[in-house]
């Protein structure tokens, strides 16, 4: 991964809105920046030096990930440890992250670093960048998606009536586990028969009935990228309603995949796939947004939902997820992870999404 590149973006951003430095402490950024992957740091960007900031129990690991910043190691707050470099600073604005630091925190930071330094809070700043994935980040994505397939394939073999919907969940991340996954992006959704229309059904003690539909939902972590990917089953014959159900999510999905574009905005995909459900009157069931971006996170900017004018962009990794949920029968979504491309879109999950009888 290109650190010192992300840290330039990262500091001519600063310069543009006016900051003379930045406190990064949200842990997928700092990953995304400097590469720790710790649960504690702080990165200080100041002009052209970098330092990062963590406690004793990192030492050797901040020593060996971190990329492009001097290592402190500090007895105490980090926040303190850094907002008493910056005492030794001139008059200055620093940013931090409004959406990830606390008030109380905030205000340790102001009254640790004196009056001559102005904090600014700041958001967005770092998650503009990460929106934009560059070619190391598709490539390791795109091997979290092969292993979250290959993880799901296991998960389809294991589905018949009477097992619990937690034995189906464990041989999922099993085999995910045995692929090399460094965890679950999520904890995975499992929902039989009518708690399929729980749209965050998480596997459960429940066994799984002798027809109905099953929604499978997961995702596996790879060097700290995550994959996301639904498929609805259906145990038993399905009737002739059930398919009707079935065929729209499909048609909703394939629509909102037909309208990824450059300089579409978030919103218009969300109604290309609302709208054909819209069509078959059965809109009022689809009771989230169309989906989301997915990178070190496993819900990241842009959201594809109503009103939400971000223009979707090269280099995007996002969902196209439609689905009904129908209170006492069950629910379908479908999923895939899209990415973005100059001419339109590319689907990266690679699993058939043709209805299976089991």
């Amino acid at each position: 991964m290109d650190h010192l590149s992300r840290q330039k973006k990262l500091a001519e951003a600063l310069q543009a809105e006016g900051l003379d430095g930045f406190a990064v402490t949200h842990p997928p950024n700092l990953r995304y920046l400097c590469g720790y992957s710790g649960s504690n740091g702080l990165l200080l960007v100041l002009d052209e030096r970098r330092i990062f900031f963590t406690d004793g129990r990192y030492t050797e690991q901040a020593r060996q990930e971190v990329r492009g910043a001097r290592v402190v190691i500090a007895k105490g707050s980090l926040l303190e440890a850094a907002a008493k470099l910056l005492q030794r600073s001139r008059s200055a604005r620093f940013g931090f992250e409004a959406d990830h630091t606390t008030v109380a925190a905030a205000a340790e930071m102001r009254k640790t670093a004196g009056k001559r330094v102005a904090w600014k809070p700041a958001s967005g700043l770092i998650m503009r960048q990460r929106m934009i994935k560059d070619a190391d980040e598709l490539r390791v994505i795109r091997q979290a998606v092969a292993l979250g397939a290959a993880a799901f394939e296991e998960a389809l073999a294991a589905v018949r009536p009477g097992i619990r919907e937690t034995e189906v969940a464990g041989r999922l991340e099993l085999a995910a586990r045995e692929a090399g996954a460094e965890g679950m992006s999520f904890e995975t959704i499992v929902a039989a028969g009518k708690r399929s229309a729980l749209p965050h059904g998480r596997a459960s003690w429940e066994r799984i009935p002798r027809r109905g539909f099953v929604v499978v939902d997961s995702g596996v972590i790879l060097r700290g990228y995550c994959s996301d990917l639904t498929r609805t089953l259906h145990v038993g014959r399905t009737r002739q309603q059930e398919r009707k159900w079935y065929k729209a999510v499909l048609e909703a999905q394939l629509a909102g995949i037909a309208a990824v574009k450059p300089g579409k905005t978030a919103a218009e995909v969300d109604q290309a796939a609302r709208q054909v459900l819209r069509r078959l009157r059965l809109d009022r069931f689809f009771t989230h947004s169309t989906g989301h971006g997915v990178g070190l996170e496993i819900h990241e900017p842009p959201r594809l939902a109503k009103a939400q004018q971000e223009l979707l962009q090269p280099g995007m990794v996002i969902t196209i997820e439609p689905g009904i949920y129908i209170p006492g029968k069950g629910g379908i979504r479908i999923e895939d992870m899209v990415l973005v491309t100059e001419g339109g879109c590319e689907v990266l999950t690679p699993v058939a999404k043709e209805l299976i009888e089991i």
